[in-house]
């Protein structure tokens, strides 16, 4: 037989409130089990007595080859009853796609403004230094005809 360590629904509507049962994999999610071993009143604050295990009776199931559900997992890896392998999913931290393309958008148009703010600083020192060179070049000629 096989046997799971899963919550089990009870509370009235919109407050949950659940118990940590041992259960057969195949009876219901409320449905019959063999024994209660905790409780987990996801309203209370999160420093508060939430959860609430009965933990000798945890280890001898387990010992006995009852495998813990994911979210009980979870509250046995807190209270040290066993260890919850550490996952990594880093597609699922990545963007969407429409927001990739906006970044790529972005990005884009970053890097076209900073084209066009080098072009502008280009012909500003261009323009800067050009009118420097032509001065004396204009004064010469105004000497020149001066001269004449």
């Amino acid at each position: 037989m096989a046997l799971k360590i899963r919550l089990a629904r009870a509370g009235s509507k919109k407050r949950p409130y659940y118990h940590i049962v041992i259960a057969d994999v195949r009876s219901p999610r409320d449905g019959r089990f063999i024994e209660q071993v905790g409780s987990w009143n996801p309203m209370l604050p999160k420093e508060g007595e939430r959860v609430k295990l009965n933990e000798d009776r945890i280890k001898h199931w387990m010992s006995q080859g009852a495998l813990p559900t994911d979210r009980v997992l979870r509250f046995l890896d807190q209270a040290g009853l066993a260890a919850r392998p550490a996952r990594s999913n880093p597609k699922k931290a990545e963007p969407g796609q429409k927001a990739q393309e906006r970044l790529a958008a972005a990005k884009q148009a970053e890097e076209e403004a900073a084209a066009k703010a080098a072009e502008a600083a280009e012909a500003a020192k261009a323009a800067a230094e050009a009118p420097a060179e032509e001065a004396p070049a204009e004064e010469a000629a105004g000497e020149e005809a001066k001269a004449e």
